[in-house]
């Protein structure tokens, strides 16, 4: 038996800056970057939650910023990584989180949000 899903609202993430400590911890780490900080360094502003608002209802329980998940494809891409792999990268990985702007201590997601977003 399947559960009805819930649908997802769309709370918009506009120009998010990557914490002060992330990026600290992001470049003392990994001085020459990495891909993921390349994507974030070069493509940051390619796409917004606001590109993606016609996706969404209007009410609903919020979703994750499909910007943030735009991202987080393009590096699966990128990495050839399996939704789980990616998910556990928002988890652990330093630059991923840098990438995606996120706090150090932010748990991540489960990785069935991915392929839900690609559908």
């Amino acid at each position: 038996m399947q559960l009805p899903r819930c649908p997802l609202s769309l709370r918009l993430r506009s120009g998010e800056q990557v914490p002060p400590l992330t990026v600290r911890v992001a470049r003392a780490s990994n001085p020459k970057g990495t891909t993921a900080m390349w994507v974030r360094d070069r493509l940051d502003g390619l796409w917004c939650d606001e590109d993606f608002a016609d996706w969404y209802p209007r009410d609903g329980r919020p979703g994750l910023s499909p910007a943030q998940l735009a991202t987080v494809c393009v590096l699966q891409f990128l990495l050839g990584l399996s939704d789980r792999q990616a998910a556990e990268a928002v988890r652990c990985r330093i630059d991923f989180k840098y990438a995606m702007a996120l706090e150090l201590d932010d748990p991540g997601f489960h990785h069935s949000v991915l392929a839900d977003f690609r559908d």
